[in-house]
């Protein structure tokens, strides 16, 4: 069996043009923005984006699937740039305005890539991004619900998460194994509104949700902090003492960080 049809990077091409138009029109209207396109592929998502954005930066990894789309797309509609790390800062100063981003994000870097725009979030507006379903399913989760954790608080953190639809195997090319999620994050960090300071905040989340299966009084132990601290901090937050972590709400840490820090 020869190997040459196969793509590198374990690219999945998506070949439903429906389902391309969709994601294009998740966005809502984009015709004064700039749209970075994370891994455009063969361009099935570029198409429309081309037509419906003031300007399209798509950004590959993969030289060939860079010359195919240089030569299939106009310069003054879409730039294809040819690299792996991009910088969503320097893009929204040249736009003048914040970006907007689209990806189908491949399974092994989804988490980094969703934290890099985090990250970047001063420079982003929203994005409209495909994943496998069950990251997808993390991503947007309610407290107490089986997939809430880590990844949910986090996203959720810098904007509301929706979930627009699902597609099947078969409308990528070749099929990949899983289902795909295409799922819309509004970028509006709530730290101010909640009234906690980003990084420390964040390295709180990470400290809760360390062991899955202990109650977030161990975590919180594990790390140094006295049991009449945390005693304390749990009351004043109305939290129960043998609560976990994933049943907690984003505002509820915010009340409980607060307490704790004082």
């Amino acid at each position: 069996m020869g190997m040459a049809g196969k793509p590198k990077l374990g690219q999945n091409f998506l070949h439903d043009t429906q389902a391309a138009a969709r994601i294009a029109a998740a966005l809502g209207d984009c015709s004064g923005e700039t749209v970075v396109e994370i891994g455009p592929g063969r361009g099935a998502v570029t198409r429309h984006l081309a037509q419906s954005a003031g300007h399209v930066l798509a950004v590959e990894l993969d030289g060939a699937l860079v010359a195919r789309l240089r030569s299939q797309f106009p310069p003054e509609q879409v730039t294809v740039l040819h690299q792996d790390i991009f910088d969503f800062s320097a893009a929204a100063e040249r736009a003048g305005r914040k970006v907007s981003v689209v990806g189908n994000l491949p399974y092994y870097i989804t988490s980094p890539i969703l934290l890099k725009l985090a990250a970047s979030h001063a420079a982003l507006d929203r994005a409209v991004l495909m994943m496998q379903r069950e990251v997808a399913e993390r991503v947007g989760a309610e407290p107490g619900s089986r997939d809430y954790g880590l990844l949910s608080v986090t996203a959720q953190s810098y904007g509301g998460v929706e979930k627009l639809f699902t597609l099947p195997p078969g409308a990528f090319s070749p099929p990949p194994k899983v289902h795909s999620t295409v799922v819309r994050w509004r970028i509006a960090p709530r730290f101010a509104d909640l009234g906690v300071e980003e990084a420390g905040f964040l390295r709180f989340l990470r400290l809760a949700f360390a062991q899955k299966r202990k109650t977030l009084v161990n975590n919180l132990r594990a790390e140094g902090m006295t049991p009449a601290a945390i005693g304390r901090a749990l009351e004043s937050a109305s939290v129960d003492p043998l609560a976990r972590a994933e049943t907690l709400a984003l505002a509820t840490f915010a009340q409980l960080w607060k307490a704790l820090a004082a």
